[in-house]
């Protein structure tokens, strides 16, 4: 992962401008699970300069969606868009962006091709979750279609890539990629209802607020009373109480929703591996050590 950071610090070096500088020594920093997908797959200098692109394309999306979302925290720290601006923050993602693709043509055929179509979907993802915002969502493919898009699809991407580069299979790599995406983003929906601020590094029970009607809720909506589907749908976009809060938590439990949504992302994590091949043993304990995480 060192090396990864020090492609990347070298990519923003090369723009030789101080105030990019300092924006970018503000970004904190992630799990780079798309980087350690890429270097399972091809443990090799070529894998970690695709991993260094990756992340910058990454990086650069979520400096748009903490705009758009109007976050004031990113992984426990405040938010370029918090200290600076929206405007930086936007004009940094794009930065990062456009070196990020610059750097991609560097790659052999097809994997710019690959990626670029990844953040097309990304994007294309990012507005879709603006649209379903607009009301409490039941949809359940339309939540997939989102996550899809927005998530699942770079790390799709990169698994596909990284397995061109090692010159393996890469519709079975992109599959387990594309899964493992679906399964992060569910158990991420998850965690944001059953653990507390400190550890989420943002307020817990926020994505009911920010109008994110996330597949647990989806679950909760269906399984409830239509007076509690009432209820339910009165708290969207609202500043919940801790008797609210505790309604929640209480519902959720007595529905199975958060089992129910648990088990949703095990299916994905099985049909995942259960294409790979015996040697890609790490990446079994990866989706494995995903599904069962806690933070």
């Amino acid at each position: 992962m060192q090396r990864v950071k020090e492609i990347i610090e070298g990519f923003i070096a090369d723009l030789d401008d101080a105030y990019v500088q300092e924006l970018f020594a503000k970004i904190p920093a992630g799990k780079m699970l798309r980087s350690k997908l890429i270097l399972q797959i091809v443990p090799s200098k070529e894998g970690e300069f695709l991993a260094a692109v990756i992340e910058m394309i990454h990086a650069a999306s979520l400096l748009h969606d903490d705009v758009i979302d109007d976050a004031m925290m990113r992984r426990g720290v405040a938010s370029i868009n918090a200290i600076f601006g929206n405007k930086p923050a936007i004009m940094m993602g794009d930065i990062l962006y456009s070196k990020a693709f610059f750097e991609l043509t560097k790659l052999p055929h097809p994997i710019p091709q690959i990626v670029s179509n990844a953040v097309t979907l990304l994007s294309l993802g990012e507005l879709l979750d603006v649209q379903l915002a607009k009301s409490f969502n039941t949809n359940e493919d339309a939540y997939f279609d989102m996550i899809y898009k927005k998530t699942a699809s770079l790390i799709e991407a990169s698994a596909k890539a990284a397995a061109i580069l090692a010159g393996k299979e890469s519709e079975k790599y992109g599959l387990y990629g594309k899964n493992l995406g679906l399964a992060f983003q569910i158990v991420d929906d998850i965690l944001d209802i059953i653990q507390d601020a400190s550890t989420l590094g943002k307020p817990a029970l926020h994505d009911l607020k920010e109008g994110k009607s996330t597949l647990p809720y989806i679950y909760l909506y269906h399984a409830l009373s239509a007076d509690e589907k009432e209820k339910l749908l009165k708290l969207f976009k609202k500043d919940l109480s801790e008797e609210e809060k505790d309604w929640l938590k209480e519902k959720f439990t007595a529905t199975g929703a958060l089992e129910r949504t648990k088990e949703k992302a095990r299916i994905l994590g099985k049909e995942a591996m259960a294409i790979l091949d015996e040697e890609d043993e790490r990446l079994h304990e990866i989706m494995s050590s995903l599904i069962e995480r806690t933070y």
